[in-house]
């Protein structure tokens, strides 16, 4: 069997390895091995600047490994080929090897910076929220609003994850990746998240949003997403920081809603907690009608 035939056979194998888990995945819907387009205008653009770049890196690829293994199999020892070794220096494959990678970087690099000055962007906003990050679980504080609530694993994956609890983990519907208290969002608007930490350092993502800024004590991060006009329904994340013992325990779920139904909930919780934050009424002492006046006390005659 030749070299050539070899190489061939290697490049088929490989071929089939790499789309069979492809089709696979795709087939079961078990992974999604690339970013998400996501729900929003700036997602969809990191999507395409990611692919933008991975493009350009498969043909450099091909390039760079097509050159190598036609060097391999045209100049090889077995058809007589020698090495030249007299060949020490050549200034104009030097200047072309130094201003092709060059221009390169610069057209990757004009589109990635447009991207990454829109992603900074936070201003023109309609709706800010504080986050901050715990071990292990967020707070939510609508600033302005009125509003502030914390969001923890929800009970039945809680329960599910502890050992010897019995419970069969894919039972519980969106195991480890529920919470108690969603965070709350309007379509439609452009939301400012102020993002900070109370103990470690932690990291919001919510990969359909465009979104993965690091919580870090003493520091407040700026970020920003808007949702498409329209959408509604529930999204997830994670923190990806390592933040300790209960690091996969702190999912993120985002509940976007309609600009009236998250104005009616959010009043609504607004009224609620203002009702609980209030002082019970002290209860006041009254005499039964006919009932004979209160003596004093022993102490309060002594003062007297």
């Amino acid at each position: 069997m030749t070299i050539r035939k070899t190489l061939a056979r290697l490049a088929l194998l490989a071929a089939a390895g790499a789309l069979s888990p492809l089709a696979r995945a795709e087939e079961s819907g078990w992974a999604q091995l690339n970013l998400p387009q996501g729900v929003t205008d700036i997602s969809r653009k990191i999507y395409a600047l990611h692919m933008e770049i991975f493009w350009v890196c498969v043909a450099i690829g091909v390039v760079v490994f097509g050159a190598m293994i036609w060097s391999i199999i045209a100049f090889r020892k077995s058809k007589g080929a020698i090495a030249d070794v007299t060949l020490v220096h050549n200034t104009k494959v030097e200047v072309i090897w130094t201003v092709v990678p060059v221009i390169i970087l610069i057209a990757m690099a004009v589109p990635a910076a447009r991207t990454l000055v829109e992603i900074e962007d936070t201003t023109k906003t309609g709706l800010t929220i504080k986050v901050t990050g715990f071990q292990w679980g967020w707070e939510y504080e609508y600033l302005d609003e009125g509003v502030a609530y914390y969001s923890h694993l929800d009970r039945a994956s809680d329960a599910a994850r502890e050992l010897g609890s019995g419970i069969d983990p894919t039972t519980v519907p969106h195991y480890l990746l529920n919470v108690d208290h969603p965070l709350v969002v309007p379509n439609g608007v452009k939301v400012r998240l102020l993002i900070t930490a109370a103990d470690v350092i932690h990291s919001w993502w919510v990969k359909d949003l465009g979104v993965k800024k690091d919580a870090i004590p003493g520091f407040v991060n700026e970020a920003w997403f808007k949702v498409d006009d329209g959408w509604t329904g529930s999204l997830r994340g994670n923190c990806a920081e390592l933040c300790g013992r209960d690091h996969g325990f702190m999912p993120i779920v985002v509940d976007v809603r309609s600009r009236a139904d998250f104005d009616t909930w959010l009043k609504n919780t607004a009224a609620e907690q203002k009702q609980a934050a209030a002082p019970a009424a002290a209860p006041t002492a009254t005499t039964p009608a006919g009932a004979p006046p209160a003596t004093p006390t022993a102490s309060a005659a002594a003062s007297g």
